[in-house]
């Protein structure tokens, strides 16, 4: 008889080691030999690094409210670096070594070596999404997008338990019109040792909305987008996609699952394979939107529920949004939105869902 294999379960092997410098690397293999464990991924880094000592502080603006990172430490990091200095590469004989000692990976998650929260004060890694310096995370199998999310749930659960951490934040900037310093494949996870300014007034507003009718804001907004319809783009057994009813960016969306879920550590199997699939087709929509332009420079930001006191007012959800308003042309962020935080948007969000239904594969 021939085993089965439920698609919904991942099929992920997890290998943490260590770089030159201390700082921690892990490798989400998804292939094999390294699956089954026959092959090792434990690779020495080759490069003379000195240890880190690198110090970030939050200072509070007592204006506002809001935390500001202090890391004058980033200054100088990498930035735009030819192909042949690409540091997020497999390390390849021949070839200078790289942040990834390995001469091939699936997925791999590292300590920054320019973090913006360090010292106690936070932690930053990177996610690399494929060895292929070429691709996007829209071109990823549905196998290797399930193995990132397997490593972005684990890195959730892991960097929740840090004393310090308030919230885990998973993200991806892609493109250099919005500030992508690296052109590989990649994200980052942030463990905040504070609640960023959104999170603060999503608590605020969801902690108003349970004591005045005892339910979840998100949870009654997704619904309601539902209902409504004429704003969801896309819609599965446990996931649906929107674009915000005051959506601020010329092309903006959410998807939420319907379960309340506070982070990617809480899914089940059967919620991540359908995220894996459902996430690729709307990447992949978001290339066809502008006419044209082949790669469209979006930021991806997973917004989780907070670690601590707060977290029955946080729900898991995508906020996925673009700078560009038009082919060639970025919306930037001048007098009002910058300095008054009034957002302006130029398009309609009903206009934005239309765009992204018609170019639906």
């Amino acid at each position: 008889m021939t085993a089965r294999v439920d698609p919904t379960v991942a099929q992920v092997r997890k290998t943490s080691t260590r770089l030159s410098d201390g700082r921690e690397l892990i490798y989400f293999d998804d292939r094999e030999p390294y699956l089954s464990g026959t092959a090792s991924r434990v690779v020495p880094d080759t490069r003379a690094l000195e240890p880190q000592h690198v110090t970030s502080e939050p200072r509070l603006d007592v204006l506002t409210g809001e935390y500001v990172a202090i890391a004058a430490h980033r200054m100088n990091r990498t930035y735009r670096p030819s192909a042949s200095e690409n540091p997020l590469a497999p390390s390849r004989p021949g070839e200078p070594p790289t942040e990834i000692p390995a001469p091939d990976y699936d997925v791999v998650v590292f300590e920054n070596r320019f973090p913006s929260f360090a010292g106690g004060n936070g932690r930053c890694e990177v996610v690399c999404f494929t060895s292929d310096p070429r691709a996007s995370f829209a071109d990823l199998s549905e196998r290797r997008a399930r193995t990132v999310i397997e490593a972005w749930a684990d890195r959730t659960a892991e960097l929740s338990a840090l004393p310090n951490t308030r919230q885990v934040a998973c993200f991806e900037n892609r493109g250099e019109e919005i500030g992508a310093t690296l052109p590989h494949p990649h994200g980052q996870i942030f463990a905040y040792p504070f609640l960023p300014s959104r999170t603060q007034a999503v608590v605020r507003r969801s902690r108003e909305h349970f004591e005045s009718t005892g339910r979840s804001l998100l949870a009654d907004v997704l619904a309601e987008e539902l209902a409504e319809g004429e704003r969801v783009v896309w819609r599965g057994e446990g996931w649906s996609a929107y674009v915000p009813r005051a959506a601020k960016w010329p092309l903006e969306l959410f998807l939420a699952p319907h379960r309340d879920v506070p982070d990617l550590a809480a899914l089940s199997d059967g919620e991540r394979a359908e995220l894996a699939a459902g996430y690729l087709e709307l990447l992949r929509r978001v290339d066809r939107f502008f006419p044209g332009v082949a790669r469209v420079p979006y930021i991806a930001a997973w917004h989780q529920a907070p670690v601590g006191p707060d977290r029955r007012f946080g729900r898991l959800h995508l906020q996925l949004f673009s700078l560009m308003r038009a082919p060639g042309r970025m919306k930037y962020l001048a007098g009002s939105e910058s300095a008054f935080g009034a957002w302006i948007n130029d398009t309609t969000p009903e206009a934005i869902a239309e765009r992204l239904r018609t170019v639906a594969s």
